[in-house]
């Protein structure tokens, strides 16, 4: 599935909610039912810089697509961290670069943020997009 794919059926999946405070209540609760990140990933090389609430990413690459996994310790972030982890997971690195996707401001779920909050967010972005970069191989 594509990442444009991707985000077609976020939008049908959360589209039941009219208001955008709603939708981001069911990000939290979906983030809620995940499986926290492993205390051994919640190092200081998977903290994302520029965050005022403590974020941790881990990625890898398998079979040429990147995974990635993210925790907060605020719970509104980790839902969102969990929104951007889960939309770009699977991809391949190339797609994650040429993308220009932003689920977040899709689902309009930044407008009632904090602009720390909105730093942080586009930091963990740039973290993916950093992670899908180091893995491109060059010929």
């Amino acid at each position: 599935m594509t990442l444009t794919e991707k985000l077609a059926r976020l939008l049908a999946d959360l589209d039941v909610f009219d208001d955008p405070q709603e939708r981001l209540t069911a990000v939290i609760d979906r983030a809620r039912r995940l499986a926290p990140l492993p205390i051994s990933q919640r190092t200081d090389d998977h903290r994302v810089r520029g965050c005022v609430s403590v974020v941790w990413l881990a990625c890898e690459l398998r079979a040429g697509r990147c995974y990635f996994h993210g925790e907060a310790e605020s719970p509104v972030v980790r839902g969102l961290i969990a929104l951007l982890s889960d939309f770009f997971s699977g991809a391949t690195p190339a797609e994650i670069l040429a993308s220009d996707l932003d689920p977040l401001a899709a689902l309009d779920l930044t407008r009632n943020l904090s602009p720390t909050r909105r730093n942080g967010l586009a930091s963990t972005r740039e973290a993916i997009r950093a992670f899908a970069a180091s893995q491109v191989s060059h010929p």
